[in-house]
């Protein structure tokens, strides 16, 4: 959703003359998009600022704006405990960037604009065209959520959940399409609460494939207590939908699940996962997992391990439990950190031997796979198949936005390596 929110930052400031710029040496201005899941992203924000003050020291200072979560949340921290920082604004408010720059440009006093206002921020992107040219290409459709789980600190920086119109998304998924787009991913912090006048995402989902050169569509991030039939189904009818489901659970622990207010059960949870196979058996499931939650036994965690090697994730993200301030889980005491931090190195090195398994059982068969771009080398192909695995050929072929079935012929747990299929003798021949 950041990926997606700097780009239409991009899109506004075009607006009003500024270009975008890879050379830090060159920049009037310097946008930092930030997240506030976890405490690390935090310190990065001043340890970037700290970065541009040393490359700007015998320059002139440019234009330094933080937007996003953690502007929203530490807004006047940020300001007076970092005074290089000209403004702060806000993920529901930087609609309002170009004036901010504006008045900064005419050197008014720092600004802090945090205000809560989704409606006129989306009133004012959909008069600006989407201008992202990417090959696989994001759109957020509902931001902020209603679940409050006690870890999680959405609910303060995003708002309530707020879902845009079917017409002005179809409008949108148009113009990438235009644009250049194949595939489409759409977002949510709860993508599937998604709700505009009684339509759901599978409406969207129906909408957007009938566009026709638009191939395959994805959405996250999904919350189990939103996951109803009718998107279930949709795995089933929709074509284009890609079978690969995000589908967060946190913890395998009953006890832990009710901790953090998840509103969800792992029966309830594994009922979801039991469904959705038995309308696409091909389908996969990756997770987001927290590790030494407060009040998290051995025996919670072990019911954790066992959900893993139960569903077989092809992808688990998994972090130890961060306490972010302002939400209920802060002021919990924490578990013995050492501990916590050895259940996540074991967790992790289970969730990395189940994802060897399954690459090393792709070796041999064949993939469809959308190619985004080439490699930095030029002389080979990087794609992305119905799993969102990483692909990568060598071909005489030009493949940027084609889909075509490659031949896996070796790879690792984060990269797949192949042939063009059938025409494996045809200059196409492995990395």
């Amino acid at each position: 959703m950041n990926e997606y929110d700097s780009n239409r930052i991009y899109d506004l400031t075009k607006k009003i003359d500024y270009l975008k710029t890879e050379i830090l040496d060159e920049a009037d201005c310097y946008v930092l998009n930030t997240c506030h899941i976890r405490e690390k992203a935090t310190d990065k924000v001043y340890h970037d600022i700290g970065r541009v003050k040393k490359q700007f020291r015998k320059k002139t200072k440019p234009i330094v704006l933080v937007t996003g979560c953690v502007a929203q949340a530490e807004g006047n921290i940020l300001l007076k405990k970092e005074k290089y920082i000209d403004a702060v604004i806000g993920p529901q408010s930087f609609h309002e960037i170009n004036k901010i720059i504006l008045n900064l440009e005419k050197k008014q006093k720092s600004i802090n604009f945090t205000e809560f206002d989704v409606i006129e921020k989306f009133d004012n992107l959909n008069s600006i065209k989407n201008s992202c040219n990417e090959i696989s290409s994001f759109l957020t459709i509902q931001e902020g959520c209603n679940k409050f789980c006690k870890f999680c600190v959405v609910p303060y920086t995003r708002g309530a959940e707020y879902s845009r119109s079917l017409k002005e998304l179809s409008e949108e998924a148009k113009q990438l399409v235009n644009n250049g787009a194949k595939e489409i991913t759409l977002l949510g912090q709860n993508v599937n609460a998604y709700n505009f006048e009684g339509k759901k995402l599978s409406d969207l989902i129906f909408q957007i494939s009938k566009i026709k050169d638009l191939k395959r569509i994805r959405y996250t991030t999904s919350h189990p207590k939103d996951f109803t039939q009718d998107l279930i189904d949709a795995h089933k009818d929709c074509e284009k939908l890609m079978p690969l489901v995000h589908l967060p659970v946190q913890s395998g622990s009953n006890k832990i699940l009710e901790a953090m207010n998840r509103k969800h059960t792992i029966e309830e949870y594994l009922k979801i996962i039991e469904k959705l196979n038995k309308v696409n058996p091909g389908i996969k499931f990756s997770s987001d997992f927290i590790i030494g939650y407060p009040g998290e036994t051995l025996e919670d965690f072990k019911q954790t391990e066992k959900l893993i090697k139960d569903v077989k994730y092809i992808n688990s993200y998994s972090f130890i439990f961060s306490a972010r301030p302002g939400t209920p889980a802060f002021k919990l005491e924490k578990i013995d950190q050492p501990e916590a931090m050895q259940r996540l190195i074991s967790f992790q090195s289970l969730a990395e031997e189940i994802k060897t398994k399954y690459m090393e059982n792709l070796i041999g068969k064949t993939s469809n796979v959308l190619f985004e771009n080439k490699t930095k080398d030029k002389n080979k192909y990087f794609g992305r198949d119905e799993y969102l695995n990483s692909v990568i050929v060598r071909s005489s072929e030009s493949l940027v936005g084609k889909i075509r079935k490659v031949k896996i012929t070796r790879g690792n747990h984060k990269t797949l390596y192949g042939e063009i299929f059938p025409n494996l003798n045809q200059n196409n021949y492995a990395a």
